[in-house]
């Protein structure tokens, strides 16, 4: 395999936090040698989310076993994972923001299809959904944990607890009309076609899709990391590198 220079777009914050945890890790776990160095191995992790690239290429890259950049991604992953925000923390962090933003997204999977779990009608695709909620202003809050893609958006949000968080925290939510019936305090547009809808109605659907539209700046940050645009990975892992991106996200935008 050829191997050359290379970049990955993702500010030095990141690597930086990430080379902590990892250092951190290390002693705790009392690890004493490892073929890459700390930094190594959080630049190995960055790459691999970021840009996608495979095991294979990344321990041609960096000079070490595939089996080897496999344990180091995954280790760094479980980090991150784990120190990604929870709804309740996300939505109490959010609670001085006049609304915010919902919206469910998904992520593309290798599945065959005999898999029918995993296909979205919406979509027409195999995927995984993922529930995002944005600020005011567009900025991806929180990523919820990965369900297969035929689990229909509204059925989601509740079994995450979306809309009972938000309704608890007294936050008015704006989502489309995948989430009609929701109640609480999500907001949703008026059903029906628009030739029917009064000339008041289609004004509010107007308004109502601009706010929303929001919430597409979040999702475009989430698949900014190139690995969620196809996983060919267990979807068994996909809730875990879902939040390690979503930690690094917030981590690099403080």
């Amino acid at each position: 395999m050829l191997v050359y220079p290379s970049g990955v777009d993702v500010s030095s914050s990141a690597l930086r936090f990430l080379t902590q945890q990892l250092r951190r890790h290390r002693r705790a776990i009392g690890s004493r040698w490892r073929r890459l160095a700390v930094g190594r191995q959080a630049l190995l992790t960055l790459a691999h989310l970021r840009m996608g690239h495979t095991y294979a290429q990344l321990a041609a890259g960096f000079g070490i076993g595939t089996t080897t950049a496999y344990r180091y991604v995954t280790e760094a992953v479980g980090l991150l994972a784990a120190l990604a925000p929870s709804l309740d923390g996300a939505v109490r962090a959010a609670s001085a923001k006049v609304y915010l933003v919902l919206d469910g997204t998904l992520l593309p999977i290798d599945r065959v299809a005999a898999d029918r779990p995993f296909y979205s009608g919406k979509h027409k695709r195999h995927g995984m959904n993922v529930q995002v909620i944005a600020d005011p202003f567009g900025r991806l809050l929180w990523a919820s944990p990965a369900l297969p893609g035929a689990v229909h958006d509204i059925r989601a949000a509740r079994e995450h607890g979306i809309v009972d968080a938000l309704a608890e925290a007294d936050i008015r939510c704006w989502a489309d009309k995948g989430y009609r019936g929701a109640g609480g305090t999500v907001c949703t547009p008026y059903w029906g076609r628009w030739e029917t809808l009064s000339a008041g109605q289609q004004a509010v659907n107007r308004s109502h899709a601009k706010i929303r539209a929001l919430v597409e700046q979040a999702v475009a940050t989430l698949k900014s990391w190139r690995l969620l645009r196809k996983l060919r990975c267990s979807t068994t892992r996909i809730t875990s590198l879902v939040q390690a991106v979503l930690t690094l996200h917030l981590t690099s935008s403080e």
